[in-house]
């Protein structure tokens, strides 16, 4: 099962540093029913794509928690066994969960099929969002105008050997 994991600069730095990614339950998105209801579609890649989605929304939540990140938001996909990742059916009817799987535990990054991050050209947007997703979490239209600002920026895709680029790890 692929699953989303949302991180910030920082964590991926910390993930290539320890080889895992997370410690303890995990939060991640991934292809669940409640997604598939909540998505409407039949096709795989645009679910896959939403679930990509609501990991980049999670990683400019931990962007708004941490001030000193570099405002790029972080989604490593990984690949983990089917009964590794659980959808919490009490959130089913939250908003913020369709998507939202548990994992148990930390994953390997070595597990990782591909790492996704904003271009430094988001970097403006994504701080404007980052400051403004806790009020349109709680219903600002405004606020939420200022997040769509930053989901108008397409993540880009890289190969799990460019880490230490990412990261600025000399590695």
């Amino acid at each position: 099962m692929r699953v989303y994991v949302p991180l910030t600069l920082p964590g991926l730095a910390e993930a290539y540093k320890t080889g895992e990614v997370g410690a303890g339950s995990l939060v991640a998105y991934a292809v669940t029913p409640a997604l598939r209801e909540w998505y409407l579609s039949d096709d795989i890649e645009e679910l896959e794509y939403a679930a990509l989605s609501r990991a980049a929304l999670a990683s400019l939540r931990l962007l708004a928690a941490d001030a000193s990140a570099p405002r790029r938001r972080v989604v490593v996909a990984v690949d983990v066994a089917d009964g590794q990742a659980a959808a919490d059916p009490g959130r089913g009817l939250d908003p913020a969960a369709p998507g939202e799987v548990r994992l148990a535990g930390a994953v390997r990054l070595a597990k990782a099929a591909a790492v996704h991050v904003d271009s430094d050209d988001a970097e403006t947007d994504v701080a404007a969002a980052a400051g403004a997703v806790g009020a349109a979490d709680e219903g600002d239209d405004d606020a939420q105008f200022v997040v769509d600002g930053a989901e108008d920026h397409e993540l880009l895709w890289y190969a799990t050997q460019e880490i230490p680029n990412l990261v600025g790890s000399r590695d």
